[in-house]
């Protein structure tokens, strides 16, 4: 009876042991993954401890535990904490393997959906834009895009969402390098009209067009960010204009939604 009692609780103690350490896990990786969430770059004991509702003693435990695996650093200063080298490492590690058309298909097709247009995707090469990707709704009347066909930055919704949120010293230089060359009658050529429209376009977070590059074409485009805030892709709807232009705020809604799911996943933090 004696060893049966003892077995059994052995077996207790085993269950209660890892259940203990699962739970030592779990509290660490909130700690990890808290940096990479609140959008600050460093943070205190007090600031862990009062956001993960943990007492101060339990976070050194965790700071120090990670620290050892060099996934934290501290300041020895300050004594605030920020991500080590080896937390660096495995963020390097998922972008390498990110394939940037993977993760936006799935918000290409709800765009569409929910907006009953075709939704795109788009990257830029150098000084140009190209389509890598769509989605086209079933519907008669529809628009098409040709993928990998070069496009300048200034013309059209997604070209021009993407010039917006370049920096202003590459905004410059393409500017300086370009000529404003007209694709359609709606084209904006003037040099002061662009600075204005990609002013606006910054304010509101997406760029319009109608007609700008294609006739009887209308989109909303807006930037995909990657982790370190830089525009990476731009996603956009659009769809003939005597059926898109009325819904144009209706769909930049949705869009701007999509946009902020792909940018979350490339491990953008809106500030």
């Amino acid at each position: 009876m004696s060893t049966t009692t003892t077995t059994a609780s052995s077996a207790d103690n085993a269950d209660g042991s890892a259940s203990r350490s699962i739970a030592a896990v779990e509290r660490a990786m909130d700690v990890l993954l808290l940096f990479g969430r609140v959008g600050r770059p460093d943070l205190g004991v007090t600031e862990i401890a009062a956001e993960l509702g943990l007492t101060k003693a339990a976070v050194h435990r965790i700071l120090t535990a990670l620290r050892n695996r060099d996934l934290v650093t501290v300041d020895p200063t300050t004594r605030r904490y920020a991500l080590g080298h080896a937390a660096v490492a495995l963020g390097r590690a998922y972008l390498a393997r990110t394939d940037l058309r993977a993760i936006a298909a799935p918000e290409l097709r709800r765009l569409s959906e929910e907006t009953g247009e075709t939704a795109t995707l788009s990257i830029r090469r150098g000084d140009m834009r190209l389509y890598v990707d769509q989605v086209v709704p079933e519907q008669e009347l529809r628009l098409e895009v040709q993928l990998g066909t070069p496009y300048p930055l200034h013309a059209g919704a997604s070209s021009k969402a993407f010039l917006a949120f370049l920096g202003e010293d590459e905004i410059e230089v393409y500017l300086a390098k370009h000529a404003l060359n007209a694709l359609t009658e709606k084209t904006i050529v003037e040099d002061g009209a662009l600075r204005l429209e990609l002013a606006a376009i910054q304010r509101r977070g997406y760029a319009t067009s109608m007609g700008e590059r294609q006739v009887g074409a209308a989109s909303v485009a807006a930037p995909v960010f990657d982790h370190d805030g830089h525009v990476i892709a731009v996603l956009s709807a659009a769809g003939p204009l005597s059926r898109f232009k009325p819904r144009m705020a209706e769909c930049a809604d949705r869009l701007l939604a999509a946009a902020a799911r792909v940018s979350g996943h490339l491990g953008y933090h809106a500030g």
